[in-house]
């Protein structure tokens, strides 16, 4: 079975209110790229994927004019994608939802939000002190993580989507502003990702299969207030001990080293400068599934050998989005 997640950059501007493709020669919300080129290159790369499931990370909008399964669809059928089936959680209010492609003819899904005690519903408050009041604030997503529960014919799976909060201080004034909104963002993320953690130990502790996928906008030594708070929220959420540790192999190689080629998932302009790179998309699977040899790909248009040699999909991916593809293939038979 194929898993991916694939944060697409402003893919709700390519389509209209009543969910239908805007292909003309306008620009898109990416710098330098149409409209027309913007849902070609999607097109192009959603086909060569070829996915049984695909977690879109800032999918088109759902409101009361819009409608993110409608869009969806109609992406699908106009590319004769096999993942034309469309999944949806709890609808926001950016404009940047969670929403799994998936082919019905490979597995069901549905939403399946969770509750407890110590980790309540994602559409919720989560309380946790993260600043020096010793008072809890009230945690929230903007973007709620989307619970799946799949079942496919080797058995049930649960997904868990996700797009944790930006710690970029947006609308700062000044260097000193800028440092205070950064460490408040990244005091937020980190809180969202305890609460994420606490699902997740509530399926391990159930024995139940477990993929986390999205965008975590953070990764071990991203950046420098990781020392001030001890550890990335990647880390929070991928645990300690063998029993109850996700895996990534992108993680993991970022965590084992400081200095050295990392893998990157992320390739974002800033104007007059060079491009960064960053590792901020992953694919975090449960122990069980480790087990079973799966591989993971990023779909990097200049690190990917495939992607390289393929000049038409590298193009594709660098007009499609400032993200790129997270693949994971895995043996469910085994």
């Amino acid at each position: 079975m194929r898993i991916a997640t694939y944060n697409v950059e402003w893919f709700d501007t390519l389509f209209d209110d009543a969910g239908e493709l805007i292909y003309d020669g306008t620009w898109s919300s990416r710098w330098d790229v149409t409209k027309a080129m913007q849902i070609d290159a999607l097109g192009l790369v959603f086909t060569a994927m070829d996915a049984d499931a695909v977690m879109i990370i800032e999918a088109p909008d759902t409101s009361s004019t819009r409608n993110a399964r409608r869009a969806l669809a109609t992406f699908a059928e106009t590319f004769g994608l096999r993942t034309k089936e469309v999944l949806t959680g709890f609808a926001n209010g950016t404009q940047q939802e969670i929403a799994l492609l998936y082919d019905p003819f490979v597995m069901q899904a549905r939403h399946d939000p969770q509750a407890a005690p110590e980790a309540p519903r994602f559409d919720s408050a989560f309380r946790m002190d993260v600043d020096t009041d010793a008072r809890p604030e009230a945690i929230v997503w903007s973007k709620p993580p989307l619970e799946a529960a799949l079942l496919t014919p080797h058995g049930p799976l649960r997904l868990i989507g996700v797009h944790a909060k930006s710690k970029a201080p947006h609308g700062a004034a000044n260097p000193h502003e800028a440092t205070r909104i950064a460490i408040e963002n990244r005091r937020k993320q980190l809180a969202q990702c305890v609460w994420l953690r606490r699902r997740v130990s509530q399926h391990l502790d159930a024995g139940e299969d477990l993929i986390v996928l999205g965008d975590f906008n953070d990764g071990p030594g991203l950046d420098e207030y990781e020392k001030l708070f001890g550890r990335s929220g990647v880390e929070i959420v991928l645990g300690e001990g063998a029993e109850h540790r996700l895996y990534d192999p992108h993680a993991q190689l970022a965590l084992s080293r400081k200095l050295g080629a990392m893998p990157t998932t992320a390739r974002f302009r800033r104007k007059g400068q060079p491009f960064m790179q960053a590792l901020l998309d992953y694919i975090m699977v449960s122990p069980a599934l480790r087990r079973k040899s799966p591989h993971w790909q990023i779909w990097h248009p200049f690190d990917h050998p495939r992607c390289y040699a393929d000049k038409d999909l590298q193009k594709a991916l660098l007009d499609a989005s400032d993200h790129f593809p997270v693949i994971l293939d895995i043996p469910l038979e085994n």
